[in-house]
């Protein structure tokens, strides 16, 4: 033992720190030497082969509860927990591999928190004439409509397409947006409301297939949430929107309740 190294010499050679090291013994992945007869714990070839061991599996990425068992195993036994880490880190690199591709998403702004598809909606309303707050709002709809009712979220952007492709019912839309600057006692917000549900009774893909439609109405809370969203921006919009779904359940639309 006189040959062998302190504690500071092993750490050194092994590229670990001591505070490691005497980790690696609390754990009990290598065994503490005995002090020698000046008091001082001197590592040999076999104390600090373990802790190369122990290192360089702990740097590839294997848990150290894991080590101890897998450096005590046979020849098999080893092989088989190499390909079992070998599995977890893979699914860690996919992981890491996601959580990299949302950051770059999120130097595109809406790509972080919607899809391509809701993207490409966002992307077609200001080329239609629709102004940056009503997009911006629309864009938080999206944003919480997919959380909050992600089973009715495809059904969702189903109808905003069709609503795009629409000539009549994007007019009627972009005229709501300037009745922000009418009375509220004006009489056109009522008139407006009419021909905006006369418009979805003449188009029935604006109101969703029956599967969204069914979402939503299991989802009345957070249509509620979703659809008073911004209600004190745009107080108008709301109550045109609140006189357009009364009039549909008047037609036998079945709507969610606000």
């Amino acid at each position: 033992m006189r040959h062998g190294v302190t504690i500071g010499q092993a750490a050194a050679f092994v590229g670990v720190t001591v505070k490691t090291v005497r980790h690696y013994h609390k754990l009990g992945l290598v065994e503490e030497p005995e002090r020698d007869g000046s008091g001082y714990r001197r590592y040999g070839s076999g104390e600090l082969l373990r802790l190369v061991q122990v290192r360089t599996l702990a740097a590839a990425g294997v848990p150290l509860a894991d080590i101890g068992p897998m450096l005590d195993a046979d020849a098999v036994g080893f092989g088989a927990a190499l390909a079992d880490v070998e599995r977890q880190l893979t699914e860690r690199i996919d992981e890491l591999a996601a959580r990299r591709d949302t950051l770059r998403r999120l130097a595109d702004g809406d790509r972080a928190l919607l899809p391509d598809r809701a993207c490409a909606i966002l992307d077609r309303m200001p080329g239609l004439g629709f102004g940056p707050d009503y997009v911006a709002a629309q864009r938080e709809a999206l944003v919480l409509a997919r959380a909050l009712v992600p089973e009715g979220f495809d059904g969702f952007l189903t109808q905003l397409e069709h609503g795009l492709d629409d000539p009549e019912y994007v007019a009627l839309t972009k005229l709501g947006q300037e009745a922000e600057t009418w009375e509220p006692d004006d009489a056109r917000i009522e008139e407006l409301a009419t021909a905006m549900a006369d418009r979805y009774l003449a188009n029935p893909a604006l109101l969703g297939d029956h599967a969204s439609r069914q979402a939503w109405s299991k989802a009345s809370a957070q249509y509620k949430l979703i659809n008073n969203h911004r209600e004190d921006q745009a107080p108008i919009a709301a109550r045109l929107t609140a006189l357009t779904e009364a009039r549909l359940r008047s037609a036998g639309v079945p709507m969610p309740h606000r």
